[in-house]
């Protein structure tokens, strides 16, 4: 079977932007699909994840956070979940943890969102998780990570940034900070863009937010060696849908499972 993965940082819940949101997730129509920035999803009796879920067919695992904002992780059935955690107190925002059956194996699935301030924190915060749950068999780790490729050349977008939003990606010889994601590799992680990405990747901004991004890729999609040798193809859904519905555009993989 083809399974869809996606990732999204709605940003602050969405607000009204959420049915446009749902819209886009109806249409795109992903069998496991990672948020993040669920402000207000657990107020009301978690009233927004209700309308979420119930609107898109979906099953949902939320993790609070004790500092920020929530994170999920949603499948599709007849996807269901076996195991579920949440990371609250490590994290700038929180992670919510996911297990899977497939016909492939169990899939383990990490929704999360990095520390946007800190580049320090931030690397520190990849170095913790990829500790605590390794690459091994089926594993994926998406979300807003707030991190620069160390692939890429960031100088440019760096130097056309205010500097109170440059700061947050600078390393303390004045370069650009890429130390988390770096984290993720050399842990074991495969960036899934560079196996099966399309078009130049980036995630931010769009036409609805976004003057403290450059245009580069904060969004990704982390797996272990044996998903990412499954992973087929992986985009950047920016269309005239995405460009308002968030600060981020959301990213779609599919895999071979």
């Amino acid at each position: 079977m083809t399974l869809r993965l996606m990732t999204w940082n709605i940003k602050n819940g969405g607000g009204s932007r959420l049915p446009a949101i749902i819209e886009v997730i109806r249409a795109e129509n992903p069998d496991v699909l990672c948020l993040q920035e669920l402000q207000h999803f657990r107020r009301d009796g978690h009233r927004r994840l209700r309308e979420l879920t119930a609107a898109t067919g979906m099953t949902a695992h939320l993790a609070p956070s004790g500092f920020a904002q929530p994170v999920a992780v949603l499948i599709r059935p007849p996807l269901r979940f076996t195991r579920r955690a949440s990371v609250t107190w490590r994290l700038h925002h929180a992670a919510a943890v996911a297990t899977v059956p497939t016909g492939s194996g169990p899939l383990r699935v990490i929704s999360t969102h990095l520390n946007p301030f800190s580049p320090y924190r931030r690397y520190r915060e990849v170095r913790w998780l990829t500790a605590r749950y390794a690459p091994d068999g089926l594993a994926l780790i998406a979300g807003d990570m707030n991190g620069l490729d160390p692939r890429g050349d960031h100088e440019g977008e760096l130097a056309a940034l205010p500097s109170l939003y440059r700061q947050r990606h600078l390393a303390p010889d004045g370069t650009a900070d890429t130390r988390a994601i770096d984290a993720f590799h050399q842990a074991g992680y495969v960036d899934l863009w560079h196996t099966a990405g399309e078009g130049d990747g980036r995630t931010v901004p769009t036409d609805f937010a976004g003057r403290e991004f450059g245009a580069v890729r904060l969004d990704y999609l982390m797996a272990s060696p044996a998903l990412a040798a499954r992973v087929k193809t992986l985009r950047s859904l920016r269309d005239d849908r995405t460009a308002t519905a968030s600060d981020h555009y959301p990213v779609l993989a599919e895999a071979d499972l």
